[in-house]
């Protein structure tokens, strides 16, 4: 074969292949897709809108470090030790004193009617017990009907208990510490909320979208008849799952961005990795969303049981993917379940890249994991929803 009959060939070829393109059934599901997202305004903009407000209330009130608990003092002392006492225990940060009282009857009921959540009881022979050199003791009453509450107060507690034991050693006797150990925090070393939640968000608005809007608007065509009509046009059903799932593939992208966008301009939210790595891994998460959102429109009858299954599916979401809380600590089975959401897998991809830096070579487990996630739901989703238009 010549020169001139090898590039002949491999331009018809080409051609052919564009020409292949160009006739690909999808497109026209595709553009009908488009053109229904540009007529129906307002799902569109809650789309794009919603997740600009969610993420703003979201960051600015979901904050899993307890500061500032409103705090009474009863200080039966009133002496210089206990009002040293005080001001170290306001240094902490985890309390702020909000008044006084004379009685632990009345410190019991400001924390029962909700004015307070801690009483500082400080005794008389405070000072007295100190100056004779033994142990002056005080005592914190805390409501703790909130754990997470609680457990800030004992803590702050017992570091102005240190700080103002050590300050009281070194003005005593000038000694020199034995043992120093100096803490460095990485990532995150203001120990700020938002750096550990928003990132989460992202995550959690793909997860609603994908799901919910794919679920009910699959269902949507079905209870109005509009699926049986493509059904019998020449589009293939490779082509109508494709045509219907591809423009929320493109508004996931956009939530993503507005997400991140906003994250970086309002909270700080670093950006350690690579974007790009991080838009190609949200892939994955994306197309696994929307086999779960594809699955309960094959079991969902109408739009009512496909709003409730996607809401069933979310909940183990937000509190067992390790959104809020952190995974080590809950139980085994908890863990196991957490598993089995893709969201738990793409929580770490998203905390990984934004705050740690890190890439593929580190995140290749959950990459993994993900496309084992989105194939399996896609087969699964794929040969359920040919049954039900056959």
């Amino acid at each position: 074969m010549t020169d001139t009959d090898l590039r002949s060939t491999q331009m018809f070829s080409a051609h052919s292949w564009w020409w292949r393109l160009k006739r690909w059934t999808v497109w026209p599901m595709l553009w009908k897709e488009f053109i229904s997202l540009r007529r129906d305004r307002l799902t569109f903009a809650m789309m794009t809108g919603l997740p600009a407000v969610q993420l703003l209330l979201f960051g600015y009130a979901i904050q899993t470090d307890v500061r500032k608990l409103p705090t009474i003092v009863l200080d039966e002392s009133r002496s210089s030790e206990s009002r040293a006492l005080i001001h170290v225990l306001e240094n902490t940060d985890n309390f702020r004193v909000v008044g006084t009282v004379r009685s632990r009857d009345e410190a019991r009921r400001w924390i029962e009617r909700g004015a307070a959540r801690v009483a500082l009881v400080v005794p008389p022979d405070f000072q007295r017990e100190i100056k004779r050199g033994t142990t002056g003791r005080a005592q914190l009453l805390i409501d703790a009907a909130d754990p997470q509450s609680s457990g800030a107060a004992i803590a702050g507690a017992q570091l102005a208990a240190q700080a103002r034991g050590a300050q009281l050693l070194a003005s005593r006797i000038a000694l020199v510490p034995p043992i120093e150990i100096r803490v460095r925090p990485w990532y995150n070393a203001s120990q700020r909320s938002a750096t550990f939640i928003v990132p989460g968000i992202v995550g959690i608005l793909l997860t609603i979208t994908m799901t919910l809007i794919t679920s009910t608007a699959i269902v949507r065509e079905r209870e109005r008849g509009t699926l049986e009509q493509l059904i019998v046009t020449p589009i293939g059903k490779t082509s109508l799952m494709l045509g219907k799932l591809v423009p929320f593939v493109l508004v996931g992208y956009v939530q993503m961005s507005v997400v991140l966008g906003l994250g970086k301009l309002f909270f700080g939210i670093p950006l350690e990795g690579s974007l790009m790595l991080l838009y190609a891994m949200a892939l994955v998460f994306i197309v696994a969303s929307l086999g779960v959102g594809l699955l309960i429109s094959t079991v969902a009858r109408n739009q009512v049981q496909a709003m409730q299954l996607s809401f069933f599916f979310m909940l183990p979401n937000i509190l067992l993917s390790g959104y809020m809380f952190p995974r080590a600590a809950m139980p085994v089975p908890a863990q196991w379940v957490g598993r089995l959401l893709p969201l738990t897998w793409f929580l770490e991809i998203l905390r990984g890249v934004l705050l740690k830096g890190v890439g593929i070579i580190d995140l290749w487990q959950q990459l993994a994991a993900l496309a084992i996630f989105a194939s399996v739901l896609l087969i699964i989703s794929v040969r359920r929803f040919s049954k039900t238009l056959d």
